[in-house]
């Protein structure tokens, strides 16, 4: 069982940066689709940013409202992710979750769109203040 658990979130002033991490464990050589949602009270979560491995490769998407200022990456040994967000504003401040699903193929950008997906972790708040 694949278990995700987020942490790094907290509060920042605007322009400020942060960096969430998602532990996996459980972790098999198995490929993965992952990435990070956010939600507000009121309002659907979204998908902000994916990342998906296959073949040595690693392909990402980012939601146009994140482009330029977030960025998802991985750690060596694979079992923790992470999402460096720079250049902060109001807007950004959200629960942010990470999530995954055993995926041969991920097509990144449907993946985003969707929140039926596997494996959830807790979420880890952040705050951004003008």
């Amino acid at each position: 069982q694949v278990h995700l658990v987020e942490s790094g979130g907290g509060s920042v002033q605007t322009g400020g940066s942060l960096t969430l991490s998602c532990a996996i464990s459980g972790y098999t050589t198995r490929t993965y689709c992952m990435g990070w949602f956010r939600q507000t009270p009121g309002k659907e979560r979204e998908g902000v940013t994916v990342l998906h491995t296959r073949r040595g490769n690693t392909y990402t998407y980012y939601a146009d409202s994140v482009k330029g200022r977030f960025a998802i990456s991985q750690g060596n040994a694979k079992n923790t992710v992470y999402l460096q967000m720079d250049s902060l504003k109001p807007e950004d401040t959200a629960m942010y979750y990470c999530a995954a699903d055993v995926a041969d193929v991920c097509y990144l950008g449907s993946w985003a769109s969707s929140v039926r997906h596997t494996y959830w972790g807790q979420g880890t708040q952040v705050t951004v203040s003008s």
